[in-house]
């Protein structure tokens, strides 16, 4: 399973359009500032499977701001961030994402692109803004893959 990952967007939409149609994800991802865009890829794209969790910058709305998915058998926590205070760091982050017994946890909000496993397993992603860099994540069987790639 392919699943694509845009954060902070921020109306950059050519790029993550053309990532949808050369990635051909099965799932696609997008961790807030703005859900409007993630609107505008899903009229774009009917079939194309879509989660998003709003960001600071999106007022008032009743989506959630923290989502706990499954797929593939492994558990991912998606949040914009801004919640965790991650522009202080991801150690709340991190916290709640072993809390929710996450394998992969994925946040926003800096815009500093960063893709690391921890020591006991858990993936922590924040995939940059969407005008820059976007994340993909690979399960397959027991792995996951998690990497960052530049928008083209």
């Amino acid at each position: 399973m392919k699943i694509i990952v845009f954060s902070d967007s921020h109306r950059s939409l050519s790029g993550m359009l053309d990532t949808v149609v050369r990635e051909a994800p099965d799932l696609v991802l997008h961790l807030g500032d703005l859900l409007c865009d993630a609107e505008e890829l899903s009229y774009a794209y009917p079939q194309q499977r879509m989660v998003s969790v709003p960001g600071n910058c999106d007022g008032w709305t009743t989506e959630p701001a923290i989502r706990r998915i499954r797929e593939e058998g492994r558990t991912i926590l998606l949040s914009h961030g801004h919640l965790w205070h991650v522009k202080q760091g991801c150690h709340l982050a991190m916290l709640e994402g072993r809390k929710a017994g996450a394998d992969i946890l994925l946040f926003g909000h800096t815009h500093q692109p960063y893709c690391q496993q921890q020591e006991d397993g858990l993936w922590v992603m924040n995939p940059g803004p969407a005008s820059r860099s976007y994340g993909r994540i690979l399960l397959t069987g027991d792995s996951i893959r998690c990497e960052l790639a530049q928008m083209p």
